[in-house]
């Protein structure tokens, strides 16, 4: 069973703290009830054995209604501090999430599953609310109310007392034995959630590919199979739980009828007074009550411990190596030696060895699996290298502040990504603050202005997740448009137009040659139509034991001669 505070909420999330503080000084005020019991016990002894007058009674009566109150109202604050710590908790967790996530960059997150990220993100985070707002008020009161009450009994009757202290550490050790079920249980759940969200999420994405292969409907079949099993695990677990309440509910009622059996006992042969014996019988539930919640209210909460524990594991996750230097100015990209590995697999890059000028258009090219993506993911910072060296203006990459190095770069992926929203909204998210001018700018310089005007709603027009509703060289123009108007010094296109018809491609290429115009660019290529707008063509080999033979290559890397019409 985990902790029942894990200290790691400290660190990750400050508003634990104030929280915990001001559980315990609410359990502090759970003194009312010792209150509440002299009042319920003054008023049946005064009422039924000394025949005291209501007015005798009133204000006894009027002190039971404001203690009353007071219960109420400190239970409400509970509640309020609950649910108030809970949002900011969350806020805070899912905040930090996002800011490691994004720290550690895509090399790491190209390493996950997405949908079990996501899942972790909103699902694993919303589940600490009852965590927050039931567990953990609860169990501050299970700290501090039974010691108190336990003191008030022991000094009105010893020998219950000894009962109630005899019974009470069977509570928590029967809590402790279902739990350590119940927790094994709900992380093979919580694994099993985040693996159905990433099923999910990879059939929804490829959904028209396998509607198109006649295969949507065995995936269907499958997710429908995989959310059988997870829906019969959870009812395995509430079973467990329920289980586990009735079992808390019977030791704390056995334990409260063994008292009121030794007081009943004693009230008949004069051994007890009245008043003692009510005064102790309406405190004796109470005593146990904390500690019985305690385990009911861990059984609501435990989904949220399962995702907390991972949450945490990715907020521990260390950052690479960051550096403060600043970006020189128009400098040359030198690269030497540079090699790339991934875990499982052959070298992606192996000594590799180029110089990328500035105002210059550099084309790589090569047989697919050389490594020219790796290459613009390492200028990129993304991709760590294994060896070499890559430096701007002789000054290392990895000593470069990074933030400032991509303040001069404007990528443009293989595959860009275009999200649901405004044509115009894809455009500017290179430049969030830019006008419908500069964004009609930018797609003309892009060759896309034309097409964007014939749509319905221009510029406004809405497109779907992926660019659902544009072809792809649409899609491609939309996205080289993003480029023009960040107007960054440095361009990197991977494969700008790769799977494009020929009149996309040579729209892409007319915007690419307006795009390198007083900029570096540095562009991967295998079709004629891109390499001929270079000023220098390297091609890189594929890696491996034997160099590959490179015309008027000296090295691994052949420098070839720009084609004809080059710049």
């Amino acid at each position: 069973m985990k902790k029942p505070v894990d200290p790691r909420l400290l660190r990750h999330a400050g508003a634990t703290r104030v929280f915990l503080a001001a559980s315990v000084l609410l359990g502090l005020a759970g003194a009312l009830v010792v209150a509440q019991a002299v009042l319920v016990a003054t008023l049946v002894v005064g009422g039924f054995q000394r025949h005291d007058q209501l007015r005798q009674l009133l204000p006894q009566l009027g002190l039971l209604a404001l203690v009353s109150a007071g219960r109420a109202l400190v239970a409400w604050l509970t509640e309020l501090a609950a649910h108030r710590a809970a949002a900011a908790v969350k806020s805070q967790l899912r905040a930090a999430l996002l800011e490691r996530a994004t720290g550690l960059g895509p090399g790491w997150l190209s390493d996950q599953r997405r949908g079990e990220l996501a899942t972790l993100a909103t699902r694993g985070v919303d589940a600490l609310d009852d965590y927050f707002s039931r567990y953990l008020p609860q169990l501050a009161l299970a700290v501090v109310v039974p010691v108190v009450l336990l003191a008030v009994v022991l000094r009105a009757d010893w020998l219950s007392a000894l009962i109630i202290a005899a019974t009470l550490p069977l509570i928590p050790l029967f809590m402790v034995l279902i739990g350590l079920a119940t927790q094994q249980r709900m992380d093979r759940q919580w694994r099993s959630l985040a693996r159905l969200s990433h099923h999910f999420l990879d059939v929804v994405e490829g959904l028209p590919t396998l509607k198109v292969f006649g295969r949507a409907k065995a995936q269907a079949r499958t997710v429908r199979e995989v959310t059988d099993d997870y829906r019969a695990g959870t009812m395995r677990t509430l079973r467990i739980a329920f289980v586990s309440s009735y079992t808390l509910e019977l030791l704390s009622t056995l334990s409260v009828a063994l008292v009121a059996v030794s007081i009943g006992l004693r009230l008949v042969d004069g051994g007890l007074s009245l008043y003692l014996g009510l005064l102790v019988l309406v405190l004796a539930p109470e005593v146990y009550t904390p500690l019985r919640q305690v385990g009911t209210h861990y059984h609501a909460s435990v989904e949220g411990l399962s995702a907390a524990a991972e949450i945490f594991e990715v907020l521990e996750t260390p950052l690479p190596a960051a550096g403060t230097r600043p970006v020189p100015a128009e400098a040359a990209i030198t690269v030497s030696g540079l090699r790339v590995s991934h875990p499982a697999g052959p070298p992606a890059l192996e000594e590799l060895t180029l110089t990328l000028r500035p105002g210059r258009v550099t084309a790589l090219t090569g047989p697919s699996g050389a490594g020219k993506s790796t290459l613009l993911s390492v200028l990129l910072g993304f991709t760590r290298p294994d060896s070499g060296a890559v430096a701007v203006g002789g000054v290392p990459l990895a000593e470069l502040d990074q933030a400032g190095w991509h303040r001069q770069i404007a990528w443009l992926p293989q595959q860009p990504v275009l999200f649901a929203g405004s044509v115009a909204d894809n455009v500017r998210l290179a430049r969030p603050d830019a006008d419908d001018t500069a964004v009609r700018e930018a797609l003309r310089s892009a060759e896309a202005l034309g097409f964007v005007q014939s749509l319905p709603d221009g510029i406004d027009t809405r497109i779907g997740e992926g660019g659902r509703g544009l072809s792809g060289g649409q899609r491609q123009r939309v996205a080289l448009a993003r480029v023009f108007l960040a107007d960054r010094p440095l361009v990197l296109l991977d494969e700008p137009t790769a799977n494009l018809d020929g009149a996309s491609e040579a729209a892409v290429v007319r915007a690419v040659g307006r795009l390198a115009a007083g900029r570096t660019v540095v562009l991967t290529a295998h079709r004629p139509a891109l390499l001929a707008l270079a000023d220098e063509v390297y091609r890189i080999p594929l890696p491996g034991p034997v160099p590959q033979p490179v015309p008027d290559a000296a090295g691994p890397v052949g420098l070839l001669p720009p084609a004809a019409g080059g710049r």
